[in-house]
């Protein structure tokens, strides 16, 4: 199947009734480029924590994005703006009582027609802990695009999420971040910031080491202490990055025939065939008591 995908770089704060139009800004501009699917940042409804480190204290309300749950009135008024597409977009989940609810960073995947999938960052970096609550799965499920994954931000530093991912079935993952640049000595020019470098890597390596089809979303911009990369992206499943935006505000959008991505990469290189699970004994180990961390 031949679907055209768009990833979006751009910014996200409190204000939602700014973020709705910002959306409703980039599905047109995603439906006029012929997509079939959207991924917006992290985030996307209410923006981001201030900054990392624990400065997004859960003591402090107004330090922190609005909590929405999944059947409410924000993501229903994000269905209404979808239109035709796939909408993937981060949101601070809520979840248990009205009074005193558990907070998730949550990437949701919709349509006009409702929720079809949903993943709990799992990876916390820099004191996010203090503000939200982990998951602990990954799982892909099916889409009018065809079997997706999600992951979250900096769930991308860690292979096992990714290759989850791919041995559950997910042709195309979709990875939507708030990326920051380097805290200390960054770079000027974002470009050359090394957490922008490392954010690329990731997102490449993930598709070629799972031979998939990556989707990378971000923020852009700055909100509180942060700098966000850009950085948003199409990558093939050998690697190749079809689409990127570059760390502007901007939609990187290419059109992808998945089968036949995946068969070619997959005709004389096999990463998902080939493993062998019975010699990756240290992680059970570790599980198990045997080793500890150094």
């Amino acid at each position: 199947m031949t679907v055209t995908l768009a990833a979006a770089s751009e910014g996200f704060g409190r204000d939602l009734e700014e973020n709705y139009r910002t959306i409703e800004r980039l599905a047109a501009a995603a439906t006029a480029a012929g997509a079939d699917l959207l991924a917006l940042p992290e985030a996307a409804i209410g923006g981001y924590l201030s900054s990392l480190g624990g400065h997004g204290d859960p003591s402090r309300p107004d330090s922190l994005p609005p909590a929405i749950r999944l059947d409410g009135p924000e993501l229903a008024r994000v269905r209404e703006l979808a239109g035709d597409l796939v909408v993937v977009l981060g949101i601070c989940e809520a979840d248990g009582p009205d009074d005193d609810p558990v907070r998730y960073n949550t990437a949701v995947a919709l349509t006009r027609h409702g929720v079809l999938g949903v993943h709990r960052k799992v990876h916390q970096p820099l004191g996010e802990s203090m503000s939200y609550a982990a998951g602990d799965s990954f799982a892909a499920f099916d889409t009018p695009v065809g079997r997706i994954g999600l992951m979250i931000c900096y769930d991308k530093a860690f292979p096992e999420g990714a290759r989850s991912l791919a041995l559950d079935g997910a042709e195309i993952v979709v990875c939507v971040s708030a990326w920051p640049a380097a805290r200390t000595a960054g770079a000027t020019d974002l470009a050359e910031d090394r957490w922008t470098k490392r954010f690329r890597l990731y997102d490449q390596a993930r598709a070629l080491e799972n031979q998939i089809v990556w989707v990378a979303s971000n923020q852009a911009g700055e909100f509180g202490r942060l700098r966000f990369v850009g950085s948003a992206s199409v990558i093939a499943p050998g690697g190749d990055v079809l689409a990127d935006t570059g760390t502007s505000a901007g939609l990187a959008v290419a059109t992808v025939d998945v089968a036949e991505e995946l068969a070619t990469a997959r005709r004389a290189m096999f990463a998902l065939r080939d493993r062998r699970p019975d010699a990756y004994a240290l992680e059970a180990r570790v599980a198990e008591g045997e080793l500890v961390d150094a």
